[in-house]
């Protein structure tokens, strides 16, 4: 997350970027920052903090490639998944629809069991941290995590 991505954000898609993600809270024009993204060739991806709603955002969703739900407090790794997310995750995905090409990203304490629940809710991309990295195997770790996500229909 960085300050004024308004100003900062379109220089990482200039530079070769493939995907630029910027939080929303911290935008002051969300919807001209997207299109920049885009101009610039990269995929512009919108993050919401989990106290933030996805319903002040829906009619922007179709200048989006990707929404990003943080399923924990951003700031640093380890934390656990907040299940109050959960419902959010569902109305993204009726909003976006189920066969919408923007991807529904969740971001936080996602592991085995918890990228179950969030997929099973219509998220189908996920970021796994603590759990890969702080895993004996690494390796194991994300093909459970994968695995999970399939069976869920991720």
């Amino acid at each position: 997350m960085i300050e004024d991505p308004d100003r900062w954000a379109p220089a990482y898609a200039e530079a070769g970027a493939g995907s630029v993600t910027f939080h929303v809270e911290a935008a002051q024009a969300p919807i001209r920052l997207a299109r920049a993204l885009r101009s610039a060739g990269a995929r512009a991806g919108m993050a919401l903090k989990p106290a933030t709603a996805i319903e002040p955002y829906a009619d922007m969703l179709v200048e989006l490639d990707m929404v990003l739900l943080m399923t924990v407090e951003p700031g640093f790794g380890g934390q656990s998944f907040l299940e109050v997310v959960v419902p959010k995750i569902a109305r993204t995905r009726e909003l976006l629809g189920p066969d919408s090409d923007v991807w529904l990203q969740v971001d936080g304490g996602i592991d085995d069991s918890t990228v179950e629940i969030a997929a099973a809710a219509g998220a189908n991309v996920f970021v796994a941290g603590s759990s890969v990295y702080g895993a004996a195997d690494p390796i194991v770790a994300i093909n459970n995590i994968r695995a999970a996500a399939i069976a869920a229909g991720g």
